[in-house]
């Protein structure tokens, strides 16, 4: 190489060096390297060109010459004309005569004369050309096109460089829209908008042309398109379908992402689960899972035939596992609530069934004084007497009131045969998992060390649940900013001898009202608008029914003390 051309090379190989930063563009950067390399080649046109791994064909990114933007629509197979025959191959040629090369095909009338190098990525895979004209033959020698080889070496070195700064730039978006998108989905509770919000989600991040959502069955073995953002397809299934008359019964059953090159080719066309919309092309199912159980499935659409990267699938993957967590974190949300409410309506049945109680017992006391004294009256009246009819319909209505009266009571008694002898610890940890969601809502940290051994009580499981959950619940209440709870289990005696188990409530709340302390457990006392003032009250009674007890420990503006009172079981 003379002085000359390495004086060009140095100053091409400078300007194309410090391009890798200075634009946003990647088509603003390879024109101005473009132009830089004819210019230093002395070429008259040119063009940049590359392989696209989806048609595997190459195709014309940029285009410099005479002709115009009109030759960037271009594309050929590889080995097809000089160009596609350098990316086939990855060699640079120079072709003094196109007119004399067989493998020339005619895209410029002005060119007489070609050289042409690979870009070679770092595999050493080629990934595009960059072919520069002549417009007589003879125009380039050898040096020239050593020159187009450094150039070119050099340029795909700032194309990468760019593309992978442009790539971690797009990650990082990727990524903030991401931690976005997670805050977002766990604060939809309500399925539907859930479901929607996942769809338009995935097609916001990827801006494919489409994404639909499915929820699995695994009972019935059907799926069901619950949400779908797009260009509105002419048909869109609604109902439930059957799995194995499904496309995405494959990411189901794998359990991994599985891409569809073109779902408008023939074999498809039997698909049921497939929106009719003609502008789809490829499509990627991706599996959303919990653990080992796979909930739905999230698709995306595309209008072109793609092939799939792994970046695309790993920010798809990502988006899933958001979106399944939130599915998941719905259903165990309406769980809860269902809980609620059926704890809710134990309650009102619970307190119903003591207020019948109440009035059945002090029914009974003067029932039982009047039927006496009416047995004390001797009405023995003559037979045709019509006060004899009355004197017996009275005797039988009183002994039918007595019986009303005592089929309340026992009904009010809890069967003994419900008490078992219970571990605490599994009792309280089943306790919690009911709860556990509401208590992250409220950002409450529930703090509980169960025991190294069992502690044994004999009760009814659910009846000290309920007395748990008015607790915790309680203390919830009592911070509305959040806090902490903790529970603690301690053993001492009992003054009449062996051993209470002692269960400690302990919360971070504002604590009880000075006015409310003694008679937090009478009927119908209540802090709260809300409140029915019967949960710390049920609770009494049911402890009480248990032989045990349930007691105010501590309570300030730090917090909250209730002390839960069983008799332990020795084995």
């Amino acid at each position: 190489m003379d002085q000359s051309t390495d004086s060009r090379a140095l100053a091409a190989l400078y300007k194309i060096a410090t391009l890798a930063g200075q634009s946003d563009e990647p088509r603003t950067i390879l024109r101005v390297i473009l132009q830089t390399i004819i210019d230093a080649v002395g070429g008259v046109s040119g063009d940049v060109s590359f392989v696209n791994p989806d048609s595997n064909k190459l195709e014309v990114e940029l285009a410099n010459g005479p002709l115009g933007p009109s030759d960037e629509d271009l594309s050929m197979r590889l080995g097809q004309g000089i160009t596609g025959w350098v990316a086939f191959y990855g060699e640079p040629q120079l072709v003094s005569d196109v007119t004399q090369d067989p493998r020339y095909v005619e895209l410029r009338a002005h060119v007489r004369s070609e050289i042409v190098a690979p870009m070679l990525g770092p595999n050493g895979q080629v990934m595009g050309v960059i072919n520069i004209d002549g417009d007589r033959a003879g125009t380039f020698s050898s040096s020239d096109l050593d020159l187009l080889v450094r150039l070119t070496t050099e340029a795909t070195t700032v194309m990468n460089r760019h593309w992978e700064l442009k790539n971690l730039r797009g990650k990082a978006r990727q990524l903030e829209s991401l931690i976005s998108i997670g805050q977002s989905l766990v604060t939809q509770l309500e399925p539907e908008k859930l479901f929607n919000s996942i769809a338009s989600d995935a097609r916001q991040i990827t801006g494919f042309r489409a994404c639909g959502l499915f929820t699995y069955e695994p009972d019935a073995q059907t799926v069901r398109l619950v949400a779908y953002d797009g260009p509105a397809p002419d048909i869109l299934p609604q109902d439930a379908l059957p799995l194995d008359s499904c496309l995405v019964s494959s990411a189901i059953h794998t359990r991994k992402a599985i891409e569809y090159a073109n779902v408008q080719s023939l074999e498809f066309v039997d698909v049921i689960d497939l929106p009719r919309e003609p502008g789809l092309r490829s499509m990627l199912a991706t599996p959303l899972g919990i653990e080992d159980e796979t909930i739905g499935v999230l698709v995306v659409f595309t209008d072109q035939i793609h092939r799939f990267n792994d970046d695309e699938k790993r920010l798809l993957g990502a988006l899933s596992s958001l979106g399944a967590v939130a599915l998941q974190n719905s259903r165990l949300y309406a769980r809860v609530f269902q809980s609620e409410a059926t704890l809710r309506k134990n309650e009102q049945l619970t307190t119903l069934g003591l207020l019948a109680a109440e009035i059945a017992h002090e029914i009974r006391n003067p029932l039982t004084v009047l039927k006496l004294l009416f047995g004390t009256l001797k009405l023995d009246y003559e037979e045709g007497d019509p006060r004899a009819t009355d004197a017996r319909v009275i005797t039988e209505k009183l002994n039918q009131l007595e019986a009303i009266v005592s089929r309340v009571l026992n009904f009010a008694k809890a069967p003994s045969d419900l008490h078992a002898r219970w571990n605490a610890t599994d009792i309280i940890s089943d306790t919690l998992l009911l709860i556990r969601l509401k208590l992250s809502q409220s950002k409450i940290q529930l703090n509980f060390t169960p025991p190294k051994i069992a502690l044994l009580v004999e009760v009814h499981k659910g009846q000290l649940q309920q007395v748990l959950l008015n607790l915790l619940i309680n203390a919830t209440q009592a911070m509305p900013e959040g806090g902490t709870i903790a529970i603690e289990l301690h053993r001492e005696n009992r003054p009449e001898g062996g051993e209470n188990l002692r269960i400690d409530v302990i919360d971070t709340g504002s604590g009880i009202p000075a006015k409310m302390r003694e008679s937090i457990f009478d009927s119908f006392l209540s802090g709260r608008p809300d409140g029915t003032g019967l949960g710390l009250a049920i609770a009494k009674r049911i402890l009480l029914s248990h032989h045990g007890d349930i007691l105010l420990r501590q309570t300030s503006e730090n917090g909250t003390t209730m002390s839960i009172q069983l008799p332990l079981v020795i084995p």
